[in-house]
């Protein structure tokens, strides 16, 4: 089920590549850049905000995996195997009714998701080239 939300990034990337500039491309084969070279040099410097942007999407994505694992399996699966950390969430604030403990791993969620974002743009930073047109 996975790869049914993929159609998103992919369109995203999909408008990325179309983005790049073609003059680019042709001055580097006209120069004589290999297909990889042209790729390493001039594709993924263009399309590296659209990457970071995908990454940092992925990461929220992973870490708020609900839906899928709640309409699937009930009760967390064969041996709880699929007990996410947003399906633990809920059935705290809403079987257990537990709405304080609940509210405390929200904002754990919160903070991982706050520092991993902060983690992916700290190591990203000099990667990320933004176009000045």
């Amino acid at each position: 089920m996975a790869i049914w939300g993929c159609g998103n990034t992919v369109v995203i990337f999909l408008a990325a590549l179309q983005g790049v500039p073609r003059s680019l491309l042709e001055a580097a084969t006209i120069d004589g850049a290999s297909p990889w070279r042209r790729l390493w040099h001039i594709v993924i410097p263009a399309i590296s905000p659209v990457i970071y942007f995908n990454l940092i999407m992925g990461v929220i994505g992973c870490l708020q995996t609900f839906a899928t694992a709640f309409v699937m399996f009930t009760n967390g699966g064969p041996g709880r195997s699929v007990l996410f950390f947003a399906v633990y969430l809920y059935e705290n604030a809403f079987e257990a009714r537990q709405m304080g403990y609940a509210c405390a791993m929200a904002w754990v969620l919160f903070l991982l998701t706050l520092g991993l974002t902060w983690l992916a743009s700290r190591g990203t930073r000099g990667f990320v080239h933004y176009s000045e047109e």
